[in-house]
């Protein structure tokens, strides 16, 4: 119990006070000048940016492809489900390179791209569309154990009803997987946040246009300012509190509404 207890300090406790400790050791003016600079707010910007946006296409595609792997039965199923678990396979550097590779200057649809002015990697859709890639699979995965346990027989008895795809989808589907949905959204949120390696590789580090946070962070401290970078990773580490208690919120409201079913 206490080797527990002294991991969990050393690593979870102990770098947020020390992330906090540098952030302030300047002063609080300093701190806030750091956190208040344009280009920091800029990198802020691009990242709840990107990480709604690719909340919004998670979410619609992870609903889609969980009710299509639950509700239906298909040839090539077994593969759709092993096809959205790749992100969690590759290293997102990788992943970033797949992009370079796809829309960069190497692939055949930059003829049309360049023509057409039309800029993703190396820019901000770049980013958007790594930034999705790497997320999409939260979503899904924790929609299909609910969906899978839920089974058919109510959307089937809403059907013969003469309900619409859309009615069994609002007045069954959803009220039942709507705490996992939430809590996918959640998990998606907070990995949305964080990523640096497949943003990194397509971003192309333009300062004030396509940093990120956690880009933003990396350069300050290259550049030795860790009074700046500590300060801007405190932002990062707010988010994640704040996620993290949402979380928690969430998870109690769940097993709330489970006792009481019971």
């Amino acid at each position: 119990m206490a080797l527990a207890a002294l991991f969990l300090f050393v690593m979870l406790v102990l770098p947020l006070v020390l992330v906090a400790s540098e952030a302030l050791a300047k002063g609080w003016q300093a701190y806030q000048q750091a956190i208040t600079e344009p280009f920091a707010v800029k990198a802020l910007y691009l990242t709840l940016e990107a990480t709604v946006l690719a909340v919004i296409c998670n979410t619609i595609f992870g609903l889609a492809s969980a009710w299509l792997l639950t509700k239906y039965t298909f040839r090539g199923k077994s593969f759709l489900g092993s096809l959205i678990d790749l992100p969690f396979a590759i290293s997102p550097v990788v992943a970033g390179l797949f992009f370079i590779m796809l829309f960069g200057r190497m692939s055949p649809l930059y003829p049309f791209l360049r023509a057409e002015h039309i800029a993703i990697v190396f820019a901000v859709p770049g980013i958007i569309l790594a930034t999705i890639f790497v997320t999409f699979p939260f979503i899904t995965r924790e929609l299909i154990p609910v969906m899978e346990a839920q089974g058919r027989d109510e959307e089937e008895a809403a059907a013969t009803l003469g309900a619409s795809g859309w009615q069994m989808f609002r007045y069954v589907t959803l009220p039942n997987i709507k705490w996992a949905l939430m809590y996918g959204v959640i998990l998606c949120t907070a990995r949305a946040m964080g990523e640096f390696g497949a943003v990194s590789v397509v971003s192309g580090h333009v300062r004030g246009k396509t940093n990120t946070l956690p880009l933003h962070i990396e350069i300050l401290y290259n550049e030795y300012n860790f009074t700046a970078a500590f300060a801007v990773a405190s932002i990062l580490v707010l988010l994640a509190v704040f996620i993290l208690i949402l979380r928690n919120v969430i998870e109690w409201h769940a097993k709330r509404g489970v006792s009481h079913a019971k």
